[in-house]
């Protein structure tokens, strides 16, 4: 069992205690989500405490769509398709989402109790029992001693999906979030029987089609506000060209990301209808404000938002809410940018 320092004042541990409780005693289903387009933390945090709770005699419900780079961490039956209706008497779980209107696959007004557990900074603290802890550089953390006060046995399946989740939201330890307790929580993990190697090489992989398209969305990269910002984008033309390829196209922006002198990186993805953003930065420039000022939300460096309109309306949006961004943190007068 993971061990935490505990004081005599222990909020936290008293909150995970309050939880823990409500979960061993819930009289009737439990739902387990998290946000929509989940990301490593979200499904890796989900899929652990499922497993937790199916080894006390639970069976809760999942209904989130893995994305393919993380589709071998789910086992048969593991997810469900999105619920029109919830049961009579339903604790909702909701994990690593900042607002109700983010909630994947379900009716958030039929549940009858909800606990909300997160890490965002922009959480509303929805719920009967919000446990929110901005110093965890992922969900997964809290997952994590969540467990552990449940009294489950840990095994490395339950502590593969876990480090997921601290690997893909501290971006395999690079990003400013990585925190000596960070490092700790992988330590103990990996000491629990994941094979580190094994999985942070797994978590990379991507099907041929990506490549292809990688290609392509390289070639609309361009510099803007003096090499401040870079961009990219894969249109809904350029998808149909294309054909039927796996949708793992949001971590380009991670890839574009390490232009010299960029302090924001943006990739724009065009659907039916809407486009999807996503926003990295650094230095100090918020993707958070960013992609709030569009809908969206995130945290301080890795943020995201989904806008109505086309690719040229979405372009449009974040670059204005972009150059605010920056102008606000000092990297330039207005006038110079524009």
């Amino acid at each position: 069992m993971i061990e935490r320092e505990k004081t005599p004042s222990d909020d936290y541990g008293i909150a995970l205690r309050a939880i823990a409780d409500k979960l061993d005693h819930w009289p009737g289903d439990i739902v387990i989500s998290s946000h929509i387009d989940p990301d490593g933390d979200a499904l890796g945090s989900a899929l652990a405490l499922r497993r937790a709770l199916v080894a006390k005699g639970k069976l809760p419900v999942v209904p989130l769509e893995a994305p393919d780079y993380l589709s071998f961490l789910v086992k048969p039956n593991e997810l469900s398709p999105p619920l029109s209706h919830l049961p009579n008497r339903c604790l909702l779980i909701s994990l690593d989402t900042a607002e109700e209107k983010r909630i994947s696959g379900v009716p958030f007004t039929e549940a009858e109790s909800v606990i909300n557990i997160d890490h965002h900074l922009s959480n509303t603290a929805y719920g009967d029992i919000s446990l929110i802890r901005i110093d965890k550089a992922a969900t997964a953390e809290i997952i994590v001693d969540l467990i552990s006060v449940l009294e489950v046995p840990w095994t490395e399946e339950l502590a593969t999906p876990c480090l997921t989740g601290i690997l893909t939201d501290t971006g395999n330890f690079r990003y400013s979030n990585t925190t000596p307790e960070t490092l700790r929580y992988a330590a103990t993990l990996i000491e629990l029987g994941v094979d580190f190697a094994r999985l942070t090489d797994r978590l990379q992989w991507r099907h041929p089609s990506y490549f292809t398209a990688l290609s392509k969305v390289l070639s609309t990269v361009e510099f803007l506000f003096d090499g401040l910002v870079t961009m990219a984008h894969l249109s809904q033309d350029l998808r149909n060209e294309l054909g039927e390829m796996a949708d793992d196209s949001e971590d380009y922006v991670g890839l574009i990301r390490y232009a010299e002198g960029s302090k924001v990186a943006i990739f724009l993805k065009e659907g039916e209808g809407h486009t999807k953003i996503s926003v990295r930065t650094r230095d100090g420039v918020s993707a958070q404000t960013i992609c709030q000022q569009l809908g969206g939300g995130g945290h301080l460096a890795a943020a995201g938002a989904k806008v109505d309109g086309d690719l040229s309306h979405a372009r449009q949006g974040v670059i204005e809410a972009t150059r605010l961004e920056l102008v606000h943190r000092g990297y330039a007068k207005p006038t110079d940018l524009g």
